[in-house]
């Protein structure tokens, strides 16, 4: 029997151990330094950083081409299995672009879906796909629990700066407003994703009180079923609000995923980043 496979992009943050365990494959986003390329994953955290602070080029991302794509996809149809993409959000990424044109060679053996999503809230999706595939479900029926799952997932971020989304580009909707709020006020925006497009939730003071608007908003989303807390380069209040949760949802704080993104969202939110993503429990 046909089985199917999912494919994600590196932009997804799933541990290595999850992706080998459901047998999802990942095809890596690109890292820029000025004319030097790795491929997202190529390089570790404090790689990735040392580079950064060396300069002299802000980091930028791009997406893997349409032949990157057309490979993964060849080897899996090629192996009997047809093939569900689920990739970062199109509003920020050209990803899903590449995704869709590369499965035009195969037909209705691969089919695409934008997340309208990242990190973790991406990887969520990705996640329960790849769990529906392994129970043997159709690719119709795979494709329609992501698109559910997709419609329940909700990514809050808080920034620590402005200043990595702004040299990063892909917020170019977004800055205006940041920009011109940045100048007068010592703020953290709060960011969330609506249709896929990043959108300013609110402005805080301070960082503390930035994370706890976000612990107030996913309390909303209650009751859940599925929670994680990434970071770049801050495990002590990511831990910290995953505890404060765990607490608040009287949720299994075990159970919450802790960790740090990759290059792809580090490059454009920069430091201190802390994002909470969570599936509310379908009705």
């Amino acid at each position: 029997m046909t089985q199917v496979r999912v494919v994600t992009d590196s932009a997804a943050d799933l541990p290595a151990e999850v992706v080998t365990r459901l047998a999802i494959t990942v095809v890596p986003l690109v890292v820029r330094f000025g004319r030097e390329t790795f491929l997202d994953g190529q390089l570790s955290s404090e790689e990735f950083w040392q580079k950064v602070d060396q300069g002299p080029h802000h980091p930028g991302t791009s997406q893997p081409s349409v032949g990157v794509f057309e490979e993964a996809f060849g080897h899996l149809v090629d192996a009997g299995h047809t093939v569900l993409c689920l990739t970062i959000t199109g509003r920020h990424s050209g990803t899903f672009a590449s995704a869709s044109a590369a499965a035009v060679r195969f037909g209705d053996q691969v089919r695409v879906i934008d997340t309208l999503s990242l990190s973790i809230g991406q990887g969520f999706q990705v996640l329960a796909a790849a769990r529906a595939a392994m129970r043997g479900m159709d690719l119709d029926r795979v494709a329609g629990l992501a698109e559910r799952v997709r419609r329940r997932t909700h990514l809050y971020i808080l920034l620590d700066t402005i200043e990595h989304l702004r040299r990063g580009g892909r917020a170019d909707v977004l800055m205006p407003v940041l920009s011109r709020v940045a100048r007068t006020l010592r703020i953290r925006p709060v960011l969330d994703i609506v249709d896929g497009q990043l959108s300013l939730h609110s402005l805080t003071r301070t960082y503390g009180r930035g994370l706890a608007r976000i612990r107030r908003e996913i309390a909303q989303l209650q009751p859940v079923e599925s929670l994680a807390v990434i970071h770049v380069c801050c495990p002590e209040p990511a831990q910290d609000t995953a505890r404060a949760l765990a607490e608040e949802l009287s949720y299994p704080l075990k159970d919450i995923v802790v960790r740090e993104t990759g290059a792809v969202l580090s490059s454009h939110a920069g430091p201190r980043v802390v994002g909470v993503a969570a599936v509310q429990q379908s009705g």
